[in-house]
């Protein structure tokens, strides 16, 4: 059971290396293939817009297909796209497949977080769950990093890193993988999969809408320093990829730790509190980051920070989302993940703009003004737990006095 999940969980380990490495070698691009680094940077904002965007479609068109076959089929897809972009002779060309790399992706992982939480008891869905997202997270930690110094002569390098990847997952899911329960969602007495009016149907409840809108402002914010990295500590590395890739490594291992601390910090706290303190933290980077991005120590200090705390904040809004109907759960964090790429889409453009306006230093400014609007949103939409009222005291009796005959 444990080697099912933890083939799983390559695959999303795989999935999290290409959303995030590209951030490590726009540079590369922008000068391999003749475009603005601003311009590179679409590549995660298309990637990221695409996943969003077409999650929900996917689940929808492909809900009667055995687990089995999707996880393949998208693991086969998303190994040969990331192929097609390691062979993308025009940017153009590049583009497109990041359309189609996105497609795999949007299929496959929740379709593993589905398979996962069918291979273990009740009782031990969560640490099932916890194991095939560790992927994504441990992609922060060594799969950016590793790819950044793969790719630092030549950004194709790191796409085939990420084929190597997928196509150890499909090999390893294709021989050990087998015997999956179907799992099909029920809707009133019959056996049958969600439509995507159904799937979109919790975001006419304002709690509902009001979470997602924060997860999409936090991604956002934090999106659009994170892919143009390299440009705002610039001065710091001074354009070394052995620098950038320790500036990297270092955010990875922070949002290990910040995902890990996340969990404890909502049990402990609550959601509210994690949320606001998790997204106050980054905003006050973000005004300091164009003086840390001045020298390493600084860099550092920054990529130790705002890790920690963006990826609390990344544990405690799935947990709010779901707190609100359990039953609908899984669709709930749907529509979590989708606000999440389509922040992560907005903050490609946003931090263009940001670049193009104030200048490589000082465009980290835009993501303070967003953090706070995340911070604000939070307040909004969420309440202080009221503490229960006292008992009234009761009324002292009146004492009576009775006449003597």
């Amino acid at each position: 059971m444990r080697l099912r999940l933890l083939l799983l969980a390559l695959g999303t380990f795989a999935v999290g290396t290409d959303s995030m490495v590209m951030a490590g070698i726009l540079g590369l691009i922008s000068r391999d293939l003749g475009v603005s680094v601003p311009t590179a940077g679409q590549l995660v904002t298309v990637f990221a817009l695409s996943y969003g965007l077409l999650a929900p479609v996917l689940a929808t068109v492909t809900a009667r297909w055995p687990r089995r076959r999707l996880l393949l089929t998208a693991l086969a897809f998303f190994t040969a796209a990331n192929a097609l972009s390691a062979l993308a002779p025009t940017y153009p060309l590049l583009l497109a497949t990041r359309v189609l790399a996105a497609a795999g992706a949007a299929l496959y992982t929740p379709t593993a977080n589905a398979v996962a939480t069918s291979l273990v008891p009740p009782e031990r869905r969560g640490r099932a769950l916890a194991t095939v997202l560790g992927g994504m997270t441990v992609a922060t930690a060594l799969g950016v990093p590793l790819g950044t110094w793969i790719g630092r002569a030549d950004w194709r390098l790191t796409m085939w890193l990420v084929v190597v990847l997928g196509a150890a997952a499909l090999a390893g899911q294709a021989l050990l993988l087998r015997d999956l329960p179907t799992g099909l969602p029920t809707t009133g007495s019959a056996t049958t999969p969600p439509g995507l009016r159904e799937r979109l149907a919790p975001l006419r409840d304002r709690r509902v809408l009001g979470a997602a809108a924060t997860t999409f402002l936090f991604f956002l914010a934090f999106n659009s320093v994170y892919i143009y990295i390299a440009t705002a500590v610039h001065p710091a590395t001074g354009g070394e990829a052995g620098r950038l890739s320790l500036v990297m490594l270092v955010m990875g291992v922070a949002s290990v730790a910040g995902s890990w601390l996340g969990g404890r910090a909502v049990d402990h706290w609550g959601v509210r509190k994690v949320m606001l303190i998790g997204s106050a933290i980054p905003a006050l980077a973000f005004v300091a980051l164009p003086w840390l991005g001045r020298t390493m120590p600084g860099a550092l200090l920054y990529a130790l920070v705002v890790p920690v705390a963006g990826w609390a904040v990344a544990v405690a809004l799935p947990h709010r989302l779901a707190s609100i109907d359990p039953p609908n759960a899984p669709l709930l964090i749907s529509i979590n993940s989708s606000s999440l790429y389509l922040g992560m889409a907005a903050g490609g453009g946003a931090g263009s703009v940001s670049v193009a306006l104030l200048g490589d230093r000082w465009f980290p400014l835009t993501s303070a003004l967003l953090a706070l609007l995340a911070t604000a949103t939070v307040l909004a939409t969420t309440r202080t737990p009221r503490e229960p009222s006292p008992p009234t005291p009761a009324a002292a009796p009146t004492e009576v006095t009775v006449p003597s005959r």
